[in-house]
């Protein structure tokens, strides 16, 4: 059993369901329009909750908020279901596949068999589609991956109710209705708009306000933790920059192609001038992750490194502060 799903690779899984997803049910939307009108650039820091034993810290809003957003902002009906056990869970999926509906699903990453085990930790917010069923393996469509997969019916049952924080609870998406005519322009204008509050919010922990808030932390870290601690919480901040999805540089690189896809359909050249800036400030935040990583891998042998790494992201905050209100201006 198995339905003509094609695979197209993405940077980020949810972006890649969902535009994966609305390619199957003819919307031809591209993974970084996805990501723009689903306001997928986001900042948070919570010291006061810890994940993997390391403040929390994320690049990106809730799980789900992106394709919820994009539906939202473009009219279109997504059918969400969360289920109590795995035979509600498991009828419903298979229900779908014999009406040859793939379906997104959200799973924890630490069981996921064919994800290298480096890859493989307590993170219940990723992504995938399963489009087919053969004998007791479930075919599976994972946008991070170069190519298509399989889980058997227990090993998908295992992430699908992975425990934890952000437990998905078996949870299963679709889109059921694409209306006809989408309204892009103001899709566009209103997500950027939504961006730019989010990203300039009065609020410590939010935007660019809360890089600012690590950066503080990560110089009294060492001194307050200890230097293996500090290591740790460092890597923390990488891993969720880098290796969950792509929040660092890679969702600014993402954001500058929105942005030039953008510019031609609202017919507004500013934006493209700003999308090189924000690959700018992609460039920035990656040379920022291989500096914290030489820290806590022990390689680095520059001097005062925690007090240069809360200076590269100083910097950062403070070139995207000037990049979202120049973008508020623009649009």
């Amino acid at each position: 059993m198995t339905t003509d799903f094609k695979h197209h690779q993405a940077a980020h899984c949810e972006n890649g369901v969902a535009s994966n997803l609305l390619k199957h049910n003819g919307l031809n939307i591209s993974e970084p329009m996805v990501f723009g009108i689903g306001s997928g650039l986001f900042f948070v820091y919570l010291p006061f909750l810890k994940v993997n034993h390391a403040p929390a810290i994320s690049y990106r809003p809730l799980p789900g908020s992106i394709f919820g957003k994009v539906a939202k902002r473009l009219g279109i009906k997504i059918k969400r279901q969360k289920f109590s056990g795995s035979a509600a869970a498991e009828k419903a999926l298979q229900d779908n596949l014999n009406n040859n509906i793939p379906s997104g699903l959200q799973v924890g990453v630490y069981n996921l068999t064919y994800f290298p085990d480096d890859y493989r930790f307590h993170f219940n917010a990723h992504n995938l589609v399963v489009y087919g069923k053969e004998g007791d393996n479930y075919l599976v469509s994972d946008p991070v991956m170069e190519t298509v997969t399989t889980l058997t019916t227990q090993e998908l049952d295992r992430v699908r109710f992975a425990k934890g924080a952000f437990a998905p609870k078996g949870q299963m998406y679709y889109p059921i209705h694409i209306p006809k005519e989408l309204d892009f322009k103001k899709a566009i204008t209103t997500a950027i708009k939504a961006t730019c509050r989010d990203m300039l919010a009065p609020v410590p922990i939010v935007g660019v306000r809360g890089m600012r808030f690590v950066a503080r932390h990560i110089r009294k870290w060492p001194l307050k933790h200890g230097v293996r601690k500090a290591n740790h919480y460092l890597a923390q901040i990488v891993r969720m920059q880098e290796e969950i999805g792509t929040g660092g540089g890679g969702f600014r690189f993402i954001y500058a192609a929105f942005l030039q896809e953008a510019s031609v359909i609202l017919e507004n050249p500013q934006l493209k001038e700003l999308s090189f800036e924000m690959t700018g400030i992609g460039d920035l935040w990656r040379d920022f992750a291989v500096e914290a990583a030489r820290v806590y891998k022990k390689r680095s042998n520059k001097p005062d490194v925690y007090n240069m790494l809360a200076d590269m992201l100083i910097e950062i905050a403070d070139k995207e502060e000037a990049f979202f209100k120049k973008l508020k201006k623009a649009i």
